[in-house]
């Protein structure tokens, strides 16, 4: 009967410590997605403009899938405004927790900033935004200025998205190195990486 109890016990305390599968699911298919697409925009400057057609096809592609993620950062956001977050360990330093809630706030306002900015800066050329070969309606008449702006905010998003990543993955990589619990409340895999208890 104690033995029992004890792995319920155990069990909600894995099960309290950790994202919802959801939110798992929604982080590693965005992270992907996310780093495909700032490889893919840094490989896109050096494609050539001929043969004519193939800068503007990988452009075109970059938008599609930018537009893929963007409805999945819509849902991301959503799932994160209705479900409480797992509390972080006790014992984690005070400055770490802040640095950790100020670094999530940046990625979620990078996450929302690049495909937003991406999708207003193509609309204000006088080319029209094609989701994967279909034309999408216009929105309004095109701005040279505003395209350089949305332009800018896409590029600057873009780059403190790749120094806030670079920072986020030092993190995971401290905590799973010291086992404090944190790495392992958005890894995927059914066994968690650190243990809870010791075997009895």
């Amino acid at each position: 009967m104690n033995d029992s109890s004890e792995k319920i016990t155990a069990h909600d305390k894995i099960s309290n410590s950790r994202y919802n599968r959801v939110a798992i699911a929604l982080h590693w298919l965005l992270a992907m997605g996310l780093i495909y697409q700032l490889s893919l925009g840094i490989w896109m400057d050096g494609v050539p403009k001929t043969p004519p057609g193939l800068r503007a096809d990988w452009f075109n592609w970059h938008k599609s899938v930018g537009m893929v993620l963007g409805l999945l950062i819509v849902l991301r956001v959503l799932w994160r405004l209705t479900h409480a977050s797992p509390a972080l360990p006790g014992t984690m330093p005070r400055w770490q927790q802040r640095g950790a809630s100020l670094s999530h706030a940046l990625l979620y306002g990078c996450m929302v900033a690049m495909p937003l900015s991406g999708f207003l800066g193509s609309s204000f050329t006088k080319y029209p935004i094609k989701f994967f070969g279909m034309p999408l309606p216009r929105l309004w008449e095109a701005n040279p200025d505003l395209k350089a702006l949305c332009g800018s905010v896409h590029t600057g998003a873009s780059y403190l998205f790749m120094l806030v990543i670079a920072l986020h993955v030092a993190a995971a990589l401290m905590h799973l190195l010291r086992r404090d619990g944190v790495f392992s409340r958005m890894w995927p895999a059914s066994q968690l990486v650190q243990t809870v208890g010791t075997p009895g």
